[in-house]
């Protein structure tokens, strides 16, 4: 009598089937993770070019924005230099002026102070102190131009006569007597706060001419 085992033959068929489905998932995991791979490397580098195309453009923006604000440095350096330059001119001008405000005030307000019969031959400023030198014929004369001088506010009074002295000057060919003359030097100080207010003060007639 033949017997034939067909539960080892299925047994067979059921311990192979384990394999093959093993296998096959395996097959699939590793399909999945390179698909799952290949996408995130793909997003990491879009990812990357992404941002690296924003960096440029930020770039580019930045390099345009220093640009413009190395052209507004450079105008604003060039209206600097400008405006040291008229600085100093108007500087210089002022100190000119400023030399100038006293000796024409002072000139202005001495020739306005001259009576007749007297005339002057110099006059010397160092720094506050005035020296004027001239000629009189009479010593009335010289009082009143000393008189006259104190009178505004560009000299501190008393105007000082530190030198008179009498002289006799060459008379004209017809006359035979000479002239006497009085040579005087007034010394006098230059107010504080009087230059503008001395000159103020010294504008009204018109300067008595000189004989």
């Amino acid at each position: 009598m033949i017997r034939i085992n067909l539960l080892g033959v299925e047994r067979q068929k059921t311990r192979k089937a384990p394999a093959f489905d093993l296998g096959q998932r395996l097959t699939v995991a590793c399909s999945l993770i390179l698909v799952a791979a290949v996408v995130g490397i793909g997003w990491w580098y879009w990812a990357l070019s992404t941002s690296s195309a924003q960096v440029d453009a930020e770039i580019a923006v930045a390099q345009q924005e220093a640009a413009r604000l190395q052209a507004l440095i450079a105008e604003v350096q060039r209206f600097e230099a400008q405006r040291s330059r008229l600085q100093q001119r108007v500087q210089l001008i002022e100190q000119l002026r400023g030399g100038q405000a006293i000796p024409v005030q002072l000139l202005d307000h001495v020739s306005r102070s001259l009576p007749e019969m007297l005339w002057l031959t110099d006059m010397n400023q160092e720094g506050g102190a005035v020296t004027i030198q001239g000629k009189s014929t009479t010593l009335v004369a010289l009082s009143d131009f000393v008189g006259s001088l104190g009178n505004g506010t560009l000299l501190q009074r008393p105007i000082e006569i530190v030198n008179s002295q009498v002289e006799t000057a060459q008379a004209a060919p017809a006359s035979r007597q000479g002239i006497e003359l009085i040579n005087f030097t007034v010394r006098a100080q230059l107010a504080s706060a009087g230059g503008p207010a001395g000159a103020a003060a010294g504008r009204g007639a018109p300067p008595p001419a000189a004989p």
